[in-house]
């Protein structure tokens, strides 16, 4: 900051300006022609001086900040051999240059933190302005389009044609899938696209994912899931019938040998006929654990057809009333205003709503003022769902993990195959049916076409 003492030079320099324009009018008035020549030029070297006292900090500060501007932070003033006024300038200046130094620094270590960040990160990412020209790839997107470098998304025509024309008509916010096939191997990837706003300047921000390894990695779970229900199940039914055979044929052997038939007594022929009873029963029971394993195995492919969703519903509601004889569970029928319709296999779209329907009315047992909702309706994004809620006492998170896999079942009579079996029939339409629970409020399962 400039000193008490340059404002003092500056009064003096003034003043005397001043001082001298009296004295050259004085001089005029008077006729002395000879001091009036001489007072003007010093009145003029006056000026001149003046001029070059002020412009002196303005082409120092105007350097500075061109400095700045240009990001060189090594220019320094000295701050000792000057008047007190511009060495207390010249001190200001060198301060604020070592903060802009400190600042930069630390915006070019974050932005270089940043950089690494993108660059080591799984998603590809890039950003292209308006005219197509891309301004920022990191190395992920240049390895899932096996493309380097990327400097304009007209190159992408030469990876794929498909690819280029999707990029020139992404939409903000916009999420597309496309199979991308070249001479390594064929992936699946995610598109998402965005906009931001950099200087002023409207950009295009899209990620790309790799879903393959995804899907992989979610495939050897369900697979895992799968597994270990089966050996649940199996072990559940076959434990039983081994523990119960090796107790019948310790009746009829021994260290010996087959036991003579006069030593057979009444008891162990009724033992044993109780347990051949036991073990054709675990026997049925396995039967029924493959039949719905095969019924599983065997849905049929949809046969289409325009579905009126409203004359759907009701119909569903006339067929689930009869499982509601408890008076304290109600079924509300909630339809939009407008008329949806789907195309889909009737028959087997009523299978999963009256599933997901028994159900609810299941899980609402014990519940005071149950209710069982079924809506439908279209979402933000034009897809059209049918849901089945209820308002009892839900699903934890852990269950929730599990609902879908086959034959995992927390019911004693269950199967374990109801809901996978219906995730099943909406992949089959091209859908899917998702699950949401916050207990004692709305756990619902939503069909979405």
């Amino acid at each position: 900051m400039i000193s008490r003492n340059f404002y003092v030079q500056l009064v003096i320099r003034v003043i005397s300006i001043a001082i001298n324009s009296l004295l050259i009018a004085f001089t005029l008035f008077k006729e002395y022609y000879a001091w009036f020549v001489i007072l003007m030029f010093i009145f003029l070297s006056q000026t001149l001086l003046l001029i070059k006292y002020l412009n002196q900090n303005n082409r120092k500060i105007a350097f500075f900040f061109h400095s700045i501007k240009n990001e060189d932070f090594t220019l320094s003033f000295p701050e000792r051999d000057n008047a007190k006024s511009f060495n207390e300038l010249n001190h200001s200046l060198n301060s604020f240059n070592s903060m802009m130094q400190k600042v930069f620094l630390k915006n070019q270590a974050q932005e270089k933190y940043y950089q690494e960040i993108l660059n080591q990160a799984e998603i590809g990412i890039l950003t292209f302005n308006a005219k197509g020209h891309i301004l920022f790839a990191n190395p992920k997107v240049e390895k899932l389009l096996n493309y380097t470098p990327l400097n304009h998304i007209k190159q992408l025509a030469q990876v794929d044609k498909k690819l280029f024309e999707m990029f020139s008509n992404l939409t903000s916010f916009e999420r597309k899938l496309f199979q991308l096939t070249n001479e390594r191997e064929t992936i699946q990837l995610v598109i998402k696209s965005n906009e931001i706003v950099l200087n002023q300047e409207v950009l295009n921000l899209i990620t790309i994912q790799d879903i393959d390894s995804e899907l992989d990695k979610k495939e050897t779970d369900s697979w895992m899931k799968l597994i270990r229900v089966l050996t649940h199940e199996i072990m559940n039914t076959v434990t039983p019938i081994t523990s119960i055979s090796e107790s019948i044929l310790n009746y009829y052997i021994n260290e010996k040998g087959t036991i003579p038939l006069e030593e057979l007594d009444e008891s162990k022929i009724r033992l044993t006929a109780k347990g051949l009873e036991v073990i054709k029963e675990q026997g049925k029971d396995l039967m029924s654990f493959v039949q719905s394993y095969r019924s599983f195995l065997s849905v049929p492919n949809p046969d289409k057809e325009i579905i009126n969703v409203k004359k759907l519903l009701e119909k569903i509601k006339v067929l689930i009333n009869p499982e509601t004889d408890i008076p304290k569970i109600s079924i509300h029928y909630i339809n939009s205003e407008e008329e949806i319709e789907i195309f889909a296999d009737e028959k087997l779209i009523t299978q999963v709503l009256i599933n997901l329907s028994k159900n609810a009315i299941q899980a609402l047992n014990g519940v005071e003022d149950g209710k069982v909702m079924l809506t439908s309706g279209t979402t933000d994004k034009g897809k059209k769902y049918i849901s089945v809620s209820d308002n009892g006492p839900g699903i934890s998170p852990e269950i929730m993990s599990q609902i879908f896999v086959p034959f995992y079942t927390t019911k004693n009579d269950g199967t374990g195959i109801g809901l996978s079996l219906s995730k099943q029939i909406m992949h089959l339409h091209g859908g899917s049916l998702t699950a949401h629970s916050t207990p004692y409020e709305e756990t619902s399962f939503s069909l979405f076409f």
